[in-house]
């Protein structure tokens, strides 16, 4: 599929005449303007015929699916891998801020200076960067393809229920920590003020509540939480045994798309005019209805109201990258007291981090650079070319770097039934 787009920038329906396109190409009457999905730009004035193309959305927290489909058939299919690393960073960041003050001098706190969290609807930000990821991908949509509908599928989730199935009425008020002070004093209540480990062997009577993931990535849900003893809590720290208790479900994704849920509609509202939400449940009855597996793309095929739409036997995987890292040096020391940078030059070689490069007739990105020109070249699922670390000589840039990063792939999924 040829995804073009009029001299007035204005997207036309996509094309498979491909010897047409190459005339088009080798005649000068068209340029390329992307090579992943293949765009080209027309060079002279066209009739702006189109076709109503309805475009599905499978809102999600770790991955979306997109189709944009027509009656008879698939236009476009795409699977998007979004960021989960910020919340980890934003808590390396605070942890670096507070250690470079304290280190340095005094200062004042600054916390209550930070009044942004104070906005009307303010996000946190690993919520913000999700959802503003959902807006780029459908707003890069429109630019090739003239949509002219949009189906959005934004889950709900009723976490107590999901917690106590037989929940109802009232109880919904009556949460697990009723009644408690705070989150320590429920967890010593729950385990019985009784060390998890040695059951109350050590005759140590001081309790502390440890965390089974680190606070920086589990965070302090009193499923994350568990009662040792001073003795025990000690020993564990130093390495001396390792707990064999596992953390128990976490709600995150859940609270995610239950926060994401009415403030994604809202913006695409805001932005488009034809805009429509549905309900899992219809997605899943159309899916089992039509035989069809379960893949985010698949979901966004019968989101889009044309489940029995020829597929286009490919899909594209994206995945979202970070655009900057501001971060200047390493946190540990060097020799001499020196810290190593942490920022690379903006150009290595004629090359930047994940620019789309061709090596011996295959694609790859760039996810590693030397300055002595050997860089690290992976696809998006991580495969490494198996000589390592290759030289920039051998290497032919295809695309420079996008915020979204794009790879085509084979799609496994089986063609509807009528």
């Amino acid at each position: 599929m040829v995804y073009v787009i009029n001299k007035q920038g204005q997207a036309l329906m996509p094309t498979e005449r491909f010897g047409k396109v190459r005339r088009l190409l080798k005649n000068g009457l068209a340029h390329v303007v992307c090579r992943i999905p293949f765009t080209i730009q027309l060079d002279y004035d066209t009739t702006d015929y189109t076709q109503p193309i309805s475009l599905g959305v499978d809102a999600g927290s770790k991955h979306i699916g997109i189709s944009a489909t027509t009656s008879e058939k698939e236009l476009y299919a795409a699977d998007v891998e979004l960021r989960n690393d910020i919340v980890d960073k934003l808590s390396t960041r605070r942890e670096q801020r507070r250690t470079r003050r304290s280190r340095l001098r005094y200062r004042k706190a600054r916390f209550n200076n930070r009044i942004s969290s104070k906005r009307k609807g303010w996000l946190a930000p690993s919520v913000e960067n999700k959802i503003q990821t959902h807006l780029t991908v459908v707003e890069k949509i429109h630019k090739f393809l003239p949509i002219t509908n949009i189906v959005v599928e934004t889950a709900s989730f009723d976490i107590q229920k999901i917690k106590n199935p037989s929940i109802s009425n009232e109880e919904y008020q009556q949460g697990e920590q009723l009644d408690f002070f705070n989150v320590r004093e429920y967890i010593l209540f729950r385990d019985g003020h009784t060390c998890q480990h040695c059951k109350g062997k050590s005759k140590d009577k001081v309790l502390n509540v440890h965390h089974i993931e680190s606070r920086k990535t589990g965070g302090d849900s009193p499923n994350n939480l568990i009662t040792l003893c001073e003795t025990c809590h000690k020993a564990y720290h130093r390495g001396e045994f390792e707990l064999n208790v596992k953390r128990g479900k976490s709600f995150r994704d859940a609270a995610f798309m239950g926060i994401m849920r009415w403030n994604l509609y809202d913006r695409l509202k805001h932005i488009y005019p034809n805009v429509s939400m549905t309900f899992g449940y219809i997605t899943k009855n159309t899916r089992i209805t039509n035989n069809l597996p379960k893949e985010h793309y698949v979901d966004a095929r019968c989101i889009s109201g044309n489940p029995v739409a020829k597929p286009l036997g490919y899909y594209f995987y994206q995945k979202k990258v970070r655009c900057q890292n501001r971060q200047i040096h390493k946190v540990n020391f060097l020799k001499g007291g020196r810290k190593k940078l942490n920022q690379a030059p903006f150009l290595v070689k004629g090359f930047r981090l994940f620019d789309l490069v061709e090596y011996q007739k295959d694609l790859y990105y760039i996810f590693g650079r030397r300055d002595s020109g050997f860089f690290d070249i992976r696809k998006l699922d991580g495969t490494k070319v198996n000589k390592g670390s290759i030289s920039c000589k051998h290497l032919r840039l295809i695309d420079k770097r996008k915020s979204i990063l794009t790879e085509r792939r084979n799609s496994g999924s089986i063609p509807p039934t009528n």
